[in-house]
């Protein structure tokens, strides 16, 4: 809770800043268009959906069973944290083996004993993003030892990372690494959705 997903999804769906961020209670939908394989003969425009999960942990698996719901038949999760805040970094953990139905021992408390096994997402297919929220709230005396720490993190997702300011959209503009990093999340959560991958082969769906 409180990392920003709602602002997020705003300016990745509306290429805006949210004015005046509120709490999500449940889930929230917007819509992203993008262009698949831009640049490319293949290039094809898509309607990608964007689930803004609340993120209140609550003291009940009641609260982990209802989120559950939003979980079904995802194609790609983007795990988003803030950067001024290490236990929200760490809880990225729990809540990736949450939403990929992996966490077995269902707790109210999402935090990890530093005890994490990346062969659990060894044989993962769904696309995972990280992204580091908060960016312009960390001193810049402290910045290369914050990301250094949420590099390894993204590494043991085996996952790109975004580290931005959400109310900046600048970090997202066209061209910039960013962008092309989020552009090729998408396009690999299209293939999920859309394509069965054979081999080298890949079959389209209509």
């Amino acid at each position: 809770a409180g990392v920003g997903k709602s602002s997020l999804v705003h300016l990745l769906c509306q290429n805006q800043v949210l004015g005046n961020p509120s709490w999500t209670v449940g889930c929230s939908v917007d819509v992203r268009i993008h262009d698949y394989k831009e640049g490319t003969p293949e290039e094809k425009t898509y309607y990608i959906e964007l689930w803004d999960v609340g993120g209140s942990v609550g003291s009940a698996t009641s609260v982990k069973s209802t989120r559950a719901v939003f979980y079904n038949l995802l194609n790609g999760i983007i795990l988003v944290h803030d950067l001024t805040n290490k236990k929200s970094s760490q809880n990225l953990y729990r809540w990736s083996l949450e939403a990929l139905n992996r966490d077995v021992a269902p707790t109210g408390v999402l935090v990890t004993n530093g005890d994490y096994d990346r062969e659990q997402f060894a044989d993962n297919q769904i696309p995972l993003l990280v992204i580091g929220t908060k960016l312009d709230q960390i001193p810049e005396t402290k910045r290369n030892e914050v990301l250094t720490r949420t590099a390894f993190l993204a590494e043991d997702f085996n996952a790109e990372e975004i580290n931005l300011d959400c109310t900046n959209p600048r970090y997202l503009a066209a061209g910039s690494s960013n962008a092309v990093k989020l552009s090729r999340f998408f396009d690999k959560v299209i293939e999920k959705r859309y394509f069965l991958r054979d081999g080298n082969q890949v079959c389209h769906f209509s």
